[in-house]
């Protein structure tokens, strides 16, 4: 008997092993995501001000603008710049 293919049995080990090889990149792919995806979540959660932070922070600048350490200008400017944080 003269085949031309690998056969039934070879075609479908072929496609199983492409199945699962795709299968197990796809699951890597999806963990590297999750982990980026974390890493950027916590170095966010950390640059941001907490708000009690934020809070005292506004109102140091307050006090500054108060006593005429900061002009407007000066005072407005480092206010947008906490609230853009």
């Amino acid at each position: 008997m003269n085949r031309r293919g690998p056969g039934l049995l070879g075609a479908m080990a072929r496609t199983a092993v492409v199945a699962g090889t795709a299968s197990a990149v796809s699951g890597r792919v999806q963990q590297h995501q999750r982990e980026k995806f974390t890493e950027q979540e916590m170095r966010q959660q950390a640059a941001a001000p907490a708000p009690d932070d934020l809070i005292n922070q506004l109102e140091r600048l307050g006090e500054l603008k108060k006593r005429g350490v900061l002009t407007d200008a000066e005072f407005v400017a480092q206010k947008n710049r906490l609230l853009a944080e």
